[in-house]
C-alpha cells in the first residue's frame, strides 16, 4: 500500500531540541517540576524599545498589508549598517533576503544552491536543522566529526580529506550550536582559503556572533577571506543576539543572483516576513548594544557555573565553550553505569533516565550527530541552573 506520506516529507526527522523543551513544558504544565536545558532561548524578555516598536507599527495600518517579500527596504539597509557596524563586512541592500527567523534561511540557502546529489560538508556536532535541510533540497549531508579532544574544532585537513568532486558547499558555524566552540581568526582564514581553493560554497551561520566570552573575538569568514565573497552566504537574525526567538526574523546574505532566486522561491513560499515583528527587528539592529551587553554579563556568569559543576561529576568532561550559550558535556563516562537500576548504553538513554528520574531534559548527542555527549543550554536562570545540574551530580554521583 502506497504511504500517505511523502517518502522526502517521511524522512524528515522532527527537531530533537524543540521536542525535548515541548516534552520538558508539557511535564512542567502537569505540575513536575521539570527544568529545561533544551531550548537556546535566552530567558530574557524582548528589551522594551524593541515591543514599543512593534505596539506602535501594529497601530500603522501600512503595516497591515502586504510588503515586498524580500523584506521591507528599511530592514534591509539596517541588516546593511548592522552587518559592517558588527562585522566589518562591506553589503549592499540587493544582497540581503529577510527570511521568517533563522531556519527559513537556512532552508532557503540550501534550496537555492544545491542539486541532487550535491555533497555539503557538515562539521559535526552540528546544529540538529542542518542535515534536514540539506536532505530536503535533494543535497547529500557528509559529515565531519571534531571531539572534545579538538576542542570540537574542525581542522583543513579533515575537511580536505571529506571533499571529493560532488562537493558543492561547506556549512560553517562559529560560534557553533550545539558545543559553544568558536574558531580562532586565523583557523577561520585557514578554512576559507581552503574552500576559496577549491571552489567551494561557504554558508556561515553567525547568529551568535555577539555571544563570545573573555578574550574570545567574533571572525565573519568572508571578512577574514574577501575573495570568497562571491561563493558565500551569510545566515543570521534577531533571535538570539536581542531575546527575539519568537518573533521569527532572519536574513540571509550573499550574492546577487543567489538572493534574487531565493527571493523568488520565497515570494512562493510565504510572501513578505510579518510587518510588524520586521518593524521591531529595525528597532533592534539600528539600537544601541547595551540590552545585549548585560544579558552577555549573565550568560557569562551562568556559563562559568555550569562548565565548573559538570566537571565535578563523575564520568562527564566539559570542555569550557567561548562562545553562544551552550556547555556539551562528554558523558561517555557514565555510559554502562547502572544509574537507580537502570544501565544507559547511549547518550539517549541517559538522557531519558535524567528526566525521568532527576526531571531534568537535557538534548543527547544523537541529535548532533555525536552520541556520547549532551547538549545544555546555560540560557536560563541562575537558581534553576543550579537545582538542574545538581539533581543531574545527585543522580549520577
Amino acid at each position: 500500500m502506497a504511504s500517505r506520506i511523502s517518502a522526502r516529507i517521511g524522512a524528515i526527522s522532527e527537531s530533537a531540541t524543540l521536542a525535548v523543551d515541548a516534552k520538558a513544558k508539557a511535564l512542567k504544565a502537569a505540575g513536575r517540576p521539570v527544568i529545561g536545558f533544551g531550548a537556546g532561548e535566552p530567558d530574557f524578555p524582548t528589551p522594551d524599545y524593541i515591543v514599543e516598536a512593534a505596539v506602535e507599527a501594529a497601530r500603522d495600518p501600512k503595516n497591515h498589508r502586504y510588503s515586498p517579500a524580500g523584506g521591507l527596504p528599511e530592514l534591509k539597509q539596517a541588516i546593511v549598517e548592522k552587518t559592517k557596524r558588527d562585522s566589518g563586512y562591506e553589503i549592499e541592500a540587493a544582497q540581503v533576503l529577510v527570511t521568517n527567523g533563522g531556519k527559513h534561511a537556512v532552508y532557503n540557502t540550501f534550496a537555492t544552491l544545491l542539486d541532487p546529489g550535491d555533497e555539503v560538508l557538515l562539521p559535526a556536532p552540528y546544529w540538529t536543522t542542518y542535515p534536514e535541510t540539506i536532505q530536503l533540497a535533494g543535497g547529500v549531508p557528509v559529515e565531519v566529526l571534531a571531539d572534545e579532544s579538538q576542542n570540537y574544532l574542525v581542522t583543513v585537513e579533515q575537511l580536505e580529506a571529506a571533499r571529493t568532486d560532488k562537493t558543492k558547499a561547506l556549512l560553517f558555524c562559529s560560534p557553533s550550536n550545539p558545543t559553544g566552540a568558536v574558531d580562532t581568526p586565523e583557523a577561520i582564514e585557514a578554512i576559507g582559503r581552503w574552500a576559496l581553493e577549491h571552489g567551494i560554497w561557504v554558508i556561515t551561520d553567525e547568529i551568535y556572533e555577539h555571544l563570545t566570552y573573555g578574550d574570545t573575538k567574533f571572525t565573519s569568514l568572508p571578512v577574514a577571506v574577501p575573495e570568497i565573497a562571491d561563493r558565500t552566504v551569510v545566515l543570521n537574525g534577531v533571535a538570539k543576539t536581542y531575546a527575539m526567538t519568537g518573533w521569527r526574523v532572519g536574513w540571509m546574505i550573499g550574492p546577487k543572483d543567489v538572493i534574487k532566486a531565493a527571493t523568488n522561491l520565497q515570494s512562493h513560499q510565504t510572501s513578505n516576513v510579518n510587518n510588524v515583528a520586521q518593524r521591531a527587528a529595525i528597532a533592534a539592529l539600528t539600537g544601541d548594544l547595551s540590552a545585549v551587553d548585560e544579558m552577555k554579563v549573565a550568560f557569562d556568569r551562568r556559563r562559568k557555573l555550569m562548565v565548573s559543576m559538570l566537571n565535578e561529576i563523575p564520568g562527564i568532561e566539559c570542555p569550557e565553550p567561548t562562545g553562544a550559550f551552550y556547555a556539551y558535556p562528554s558523558v561517555k563516562g557514565v555510559l554502562g553505569k547502572e544509574i537507580n537500576g537502570r544501565t544507559p548504553t547511549t547518550s539517549a538513554e541517559l538522557a531519558e533516565i535524567i528526566l525521568d528520574e532527576a526531571e531534568v531534559a537535557v538534548v543527547p548527542g544523537e541529535a548532533f550527530g555525536a552520541p556520547g555527549y549532551l547538549r545544555l543550554s546555560y540560557a536560563l536562570g541562575d537558581d534553576d541552573l543550579t537545582e538542574g545540574v545538581s539533581r543531574i551530580a545527585k543522580l549520577l554521583g
